[in-house]
């Protein structure tokens, strides 16, 4: 049997651990990501926004990063990248746009970076 230790205090610089207190910070958020899986939910969120993330009980920190469109945000304020991925295809936002955020680098400077790396 194979035994793993792993050091819960362990922390990578810019990274946000999903753990039970992000589970619950995240509840709401990430309860509204999930109706995205309805075609009917999508369409109900794009007419009205606000009224949807009012709806599922987001607080402001949350609400701001989904009208910024940031899944960084998103998950700092609770997200789980798994259901925001479902807010993402939304607005037609991919990998590579999410990959960009978290480097803090445009779409096409990230693309070229990967590029350069022979990841694409």
């Amino acid at each position: 049997m194979c035994e793993r230790n792993f050091d819960h205090h362990t922390h990578i610089e810019g990274t946000t651990i999903f753990d039970g207190t992000q589970a619950m910070k995240g509840y709401a958020l990430n309860k509204m990501c999930y109706s995205f899986n309805g075609a009917e939910a999508r369409e109900a969120f794009k007419a009205d926004p606000e009224g949807y993330m009012e709806k599922f009980g987001l607080n402001e920190q949350q609400k701001q990063a989904c009208r910024d469109k940031n899944v960084l945000a998103m998950i700092e304020a609770g997200g789980n990248i798994y259901y925001l991925a479902k807010f993402a295809g939304i607005f037609q936002l991919d990998v590579q746009d999410v990959g960009a955020q978290q480097t803090g680098m445009t779409k096409d400077a990230f693309k070229q970076k990967l590029v350069d790396a022979g990841r694409v």
